[in-house]
């Protein structure tokens, strides 16, 4: 197996900001606590593919419900490789939790981003069953796979990239 990448926190300055435009208002103690409580990705057995993503505050999504979760989580990836994001195949199965981009694409030049590459993930509960999808801090809920991708030989992008979503519109 190639080790091509390292999981790292985002600062908590970062993880603040990004935490308080999609929760409630909280004590800056408090969001300091889900902070220091923020769990590396982690893949679940040997075989696996996948490195789980967790939580960092208690969630829940009505049916139809949407939410932007800051997962205060960068990752540091050789050049040649992109990390996936897909939604957990057992939520994905009993909630039709979907990814509100489909794929989570994060690139290798998105860890120094101004946002510090800080991953944000968007899910909906897209359940036609009037499920209500509860989960707790720590759960894990998405899944990214690391992934080599290859380019054209006449490839000459030359920009650089400076944002999150939607950062190398044009």
């Amino acid at each position: 197996m190639q080790g091509i990448g390292e999981f790292k926190k985002v600062s908590f300055e970062e993880f603040k900001k990004e935490f308080e435009k999609s929760f409630q208002e909280r004590n800056p103690a408090d969001i300091r606590s889900l902070y220091e409580k923020i769990r590396l990705p982690e893949r679940a057995t040997t075989g696996s593919a996948g490195y789980d993503f967790y939580l960092p505050e208690d969630i829940i999504l009505d049916p139809g419900a949407s939410l932007r979760i800051p997962t205060g989580i960068r990752v540091r990836m050789d050049e040649g490789w992109v990390l996936l994001l897909f939604p957990r195949s057992g939520l994905g199965f009993r909630y039709r939790l979907r990814l509100d981009n489909t794929v989570g694409v994060i690139d290798s030049d998105y860890y120094d981003s101004d946002n510090e590459g800080h991953i944000l993930v968007s899910v909906s509960n897209e359940t036609n069953k009037r499920k209500v999808l509860s989960l707790k801090a720590g759960s894990a809920f998405v899944q990214g796979v690391f992934v080599p991708f290859g380019t054209v030989v006449n490839d000459a992008p030359g920009r650089l990239r400076n944002g999150g979503f939607g950062s190398t519109s044009v």
